[in-house]
């Protein structure tokens, strides 16, 4: 473990919470996650030199996402960031150069630490095996999925909305947006 450990972690934590707002476990977490993920894909500059090499999937809605964010500069609006919500603390780091990509997932069975919302217990690199569940994962993408222009763009054919990027689904001989064709909008016009 390199001598500066501590002190690179309570830098990033800091920058993710000035970015969030606070400092929660969720972004001491997400800090943990990012720093683990990034190291074993082999991306040390994620916001300068290996910018264009990183892709994150995030299985979450809350403060850990936001930690990945500040930290890594992916963003969905640049679509260097996939939001999957299955309300699991877990996020897949791919290095889009090398093809590298780990899936790092907290363990149910980890206590969380007392006290210090950063979680000082957790610093220490030994403890990431107890933190977190780490696999290498193969992940395939799409060239729709990678950032740029949109490579296709789709009329649903119920609603008249474009759908971009393949994520129309074709049924019965029609494209329809996911909403159409799952019948379950979540926002209705009203008026």
């Amino acid at each position: 473990m390199e001598n500066n450990y501590f002190g690179e972690y309570a830098t990033l934590v800091d920058e993710a919470g000035k970015f969030h707002g606070e400092i929660c476990h969720g972004i001491a977490l997400g800090t943990r996650m990012t720093m683990s993920g990034l190291r074993r894909i082999g991306i040390s500059d994620p916001k300068g030199a290996d910018r264009k090499k990183l892709m994150v999937f995030v299985e979450i809605d809350r403060c850990a996402t936001d930690a990945i964010m500040a930290l890594t500069g992916c963003r969905p609006g640049k679509r260097t960031m996939k939001i999957r919500d299955y309300g699991k603390m877990a996020a897949t780091f791919i290095n889009l150069e090398s093809g590298k990509s780990v899936r790092v997932v907290t363990r149910s069975n980890r206590k969380m630490p007392e006290g210090d919302p950063v979680g000082m217990p957790y610093h220490n690199e030994a403890l990431e095996e107890e933190m977190f569940s780490i696999s290498e994962v193969e992940v395939q993408l799409l060239p729709e999925d990678m950032p740029g222009k949109p490579l296709r763009k789709v009329v649903c054919d119920s609603c008249g909305e474009t759908v971009l990027d393949g994520r129309e689904i074709e049924h019965q001989g029609e494209s329809l947006c996911k909403p159409c064709f799952e019948k379950n909008d979540y926002c209705r016009v009203v008026a």
